[in-house]
């Protein structure tokens, strides 16, 4: 596995755990739809939540939550609800950025939620 791909894996992993420490249960992770995928698919209460992660090695890439694109927007929003309906799923669906930072051994994690509302 390319280093690249082994770093983001283990920000998801992080991410999971930092969600399910914070009352979330983990749906889903690596759900693909159209050939792309979402990161995480967690609910906690009514609420649905689409979580991109977005792991570096750097904090000096600047804010990870503003390299989500329009177009990552729009496939999120169309994945969920094809994820909403297929569980059967009316609540409320959310969409937030966990930010992973890898310091070394150390690592620093940000959740944003409502982190956008797509186009």
């Amino acid at each position: 596995m390319a280093a690249h791909n082994e770093l983001g894996l283990l920000g998801e992993n992080i991410a999971a755990k930092r969600l399910a420490s914070k009352g979330y249960e983990i749906l889903e992770r690596q759900w693909h739809c159209k050939h792309k995928e979402i990161d995480i698919i967690a609910r906690k209460d009514n609420i649905l939540a689409i979580v991109e992660v977005k792991t570096r090695s750097s904090e000096h890439f600047g804010d990870t939550s503003d390299f989500i694109t329009d177009d990552k927007m729009k496939f999120l929003s169309s994945a969920s609800e094809i994820y909403a309906k297929a569980i059967g799923f009316d609540g409320e669906i959310r969409f937030d950025v966990v930010t992973v930072y890898v310091l070394g051994e150390e690592y620093k994690v940000e959740h944003l939620e409502n982190a956008f509302i797509p186009k």
